[in-house]
């Protein structure tokens, strides 16, 4: 799997239940898709596309959750 429009979040229980259903969203508005995997520190986000990804990025930014490219 191309990891080149992912993310590697730090979060965990409700938040990362949370970002899953952020995710989901996402992609369904993009009409792309997404999947976890486990990271080294952290779960990590993939979606199909760099635009979704950044959306992403903005949703974690605004419930204060740490990410990083991954």
């Amino acid at each position: 799997m191309a990891k080149e429009n992912c993310l590697v979040v730090h979060a965990a229980g409700r938040q990362l239940d949370l970002l899953r259903g952020e995710a989901a969203r996402l992609a369904k508005d993009s009409k792309l898709g997404w999947w976890t995997d486990r990271a080294d520190i952290g779960t990590r986000f993939c979606f199909e596309d760099a635009k979704a990804k950044e959306a992403f990025a903005l949703t974690c930014d605004n419930f204060g959750i740490r990410c990083r490219d991954g």
